[in-house]
């Protein structure tokens, strides 16, 4: 069993029945990607385009790729064809551009609504208070869930102040019924909860939680993926 497979192992011990694990993948090398696959894992989670575009070519197309970083509105177009899940929609100008490209391609594209309610004003997403409540305007985008994060800090309390807040906004919005195809979710999907603060997060009600260095090990920036 290679460090990948036991750090996975290892991880799915912690994780209650109906959480989903996502693999985030940004800047991991396709051999580190594809050890996860072959460990059975199938989801994975990317922020740049043009990094996510070369490893949905080079991978197998089984992947369930979920992009989470912010998503600039002239890249929306790259990534609908084959992208299951955008987590970081985190406007209405960017909603919009998601709608009008799906309506050309003629599929329904899977988002979830990015809360922001960290202290660090350089995050992005929605005030809690401002997410759109009706969506029929936008018949070509399916709201699955939220996505949020945690302040960056060491002090559990204040994890614990923003995932209560991110799981209260998700209780406010009409969802539509739908499922994971092979490991279905209660609804909504509450996506939070990183390496760090991710059993936390648990605790506050995620069903989904975004893991990295706890599976692939710190990654060397300096290095291309």
């Amino acid at each position: 069993m290679n460090t990948i497979e036991k750090n996975l192992s290892a991880i799915r011990q912690t994780l209650p029945q109906d959480v989903k694990l996502l693999c985030v993948s940004k800047f991991q090398t396709l051999e580190a990607i594809q050890a996860a696959y072959d460990a059975g894992e199938r989801d994975f989670g990317e922020s740049r385009v043009q990094e996510l575009l070369l490893k949905h070519e080079a991978l197998p197309k089984d992947i369930r790729w979920h992009f989470i970083g912010h998503l600039q509105t002239n890249k929306v177009k790259a990534i609908l064809p084959f992208v299951y899940l955008i987590q970081s929609v985190d406007s209405l100008h960017l909603l919009d551009c998601i709608e009008r490209e799906a309506e050309k391609l003629g599929k329904q594209v899977n988002v979830l609504l990015e809360v922001h309610v960290a202290r660090e004003a350089a995050k992005t997403g929605f005030a809690p208070n401002e997410l759109p409540r009706d969506m029929q305007a936008y018949p070509f985008i399916h709201v699955m869930g939220i996505m949020g994060m945690a302040s960056h800090t060491d002090d559990e309390q204040e994890w614990r102040r923003c995932f209560r807040q991110i799981k209260a906004a998700a209780q406010t919005f009409p969802y539509s019924p739908d499922t994971f195809s092979d490991n279905p979710l209660p609804k909504p999907v509450i996506s939070m909860g990183m390496t760090e603060d991710y059993l936390v997060a648990i605790e506050e009600g995620s069903n989904m939680v975004r893991i990295g260095s706890a599976i692939f090990g710190e990654r060397d920036y300096s290095k291309p993926a």
